[in-house]
C-alpha cells in the first residue's frame, strides 16, 4: 500500500493510492453478511470486526453488531455467557472461527499441534467454538495465513467439527473459508470446500500448492472483487474510526488513524 498522510492540528487528511490486500479481505467478508440481522465477532478479530462494521454501515435496514472487547459495539455485558445464550436462541446469524489448523472437512484446531495432551505447540484453547459451530447458522472460517502448515488434510485436535453425522441435530456450521489468498465456499452435503474466487495477485496453481487439503474448483476461478470507491470511502472513514476504538493498532497500521 502506498500511503501519504498530512496532519494539521486535529485535522488529518490521508491519500491512499492503492487498495490494501486487507481491505479486499474485509470487503469480501462484508459481502457475505449483507441482509443479516445480528453478527457477532469474537475477541482479537480485527478483520472480521472491520467487515461486520462495514456491513452495518451500508445496511439499508438495521444490523445488530456485537464485537467482543468493544465498549461501543457490543450489546453484551457479561462476556461469553450472553453470547452463548443469544446463539442458542437463534438470535445470532453469523460468527467467525479461526484456528491454528483448519482442515478440508471444515474442522478447526484451537488446542495444539501433535498428539494431545502432549502437544508440542499449544494454542489458546477451544473455549466455546464447538458450541457456536453447532448453533450459529453461518460460521465463517478465517485464517489470513494460507499455507500447508495452517490448512491441513486433518487437524491434530478437533476443537469444532465441520460436519456431523446425519442423525445429529445441527442447525449451524461452516459456510465459507477466507484466507489471504482465496475465498472458499463450504459444501455441507459433500463435507468439503469449493474455491469461489482467487484474491488479486494469486493463481490457482499457487493456491493448490499452498493448501494441505483437496478442494473443488473451476478451471478458471474468478477474481475476488476489489472494493469500489464507495466501499473504500466507508472503510477509510466511518469503519476505520469505529475499528480504532477496539483495535487502535490495527486501524493505525492499515489506515493511519486511531489512538
Amino acid at each position: 500500500m502506498t500511503m501519504q498522510a498530512q496532519q494539521s492540528g486535529d485535522e488529518r487528511s490521508m491519500e491512499i493510492t492503492e487498495v490494501h490486500p486487507t481491505e479486499i479481505l474485509i470487503s469480501a467478508v462484508a459481502e457475505m453478511l449483507d441482509g443479516l440481522r445480528h453478527v457477532a465477532v469474537g475477541a482479537s478479530s480485527p478483520i472480521p470486526g472491520s467487515a461486520t462494521l462495514l456491513a452495518r454501515a451500508r445496511a439499508e435496514s438495521g444490523m445488530r453488531v456485537s464485537v467482543l472487547g468493544s465498549t461501543r459495539h457490543n450489546f453484551f455485558t457479561d462476556g461469553g455467557r450472553e453470547l452463548f445464550d443469544c446463539a442458542a436462541q437463534g438470535r445470532i446469524d453469523a460468527f467467525f472461527l479461526s484456528g491454528g489448523q483448519i482442515d478440508g472437512s471444515g474442522a478447526v484446531n484451537l488446542v495444539g499441534i501433535g498428539p494431545y495432551p502432549e502437544s508440542k505447540v499449544r494454542f489458546p484453547g477451544s473455549f466455546g467454538s464447538a458450541y457456536l459451530a453447532f448453533v450459529v447458522p453461518r460460521i465463517i472460517l478465517f485464517r489470513e495465513e494460507h499455507t500447508p502448515r495452517t490448512l491441513v488434510e486433518q487437524v491434530d485436535f478437533v476443537s469444532a467439527p465441520g460436519v456431523s453425522a446425519p442423525e445429529v441435530y445441527r442447525p449451524g456450521g461452516p459456510c465459507a473459508l477466507i484466507t489471504g489468498r482465496a475465498l472458499f465456499d463450504f459444501q455441507r452435503e459433500q463435507g468439503r470446500f469449493r474455491l469461489r474466487s482467487l484474491h488479486p495477485g494469486h493463481s490457482l496453481e499457487e493456491v493448490i500448492e499452498q493448501t494441505g487439503f483437496s478442494f473443488d474448483h473451476d478451471a478458471a476461478p474468478p477474481q475476488t472483487p476489489v472494493p469500489d470507491a464507495a466501499t473504500l470511502a466507508l472503510l477509510r472513514g466511518t469503519v476505520a474510526r469505529d475499528v480504532g476504538e477496539t483495535y487502535p493498532a490495527f486501524a493505525r497500521k492499515l489506515w493511519g488513524i486511531g489512538g
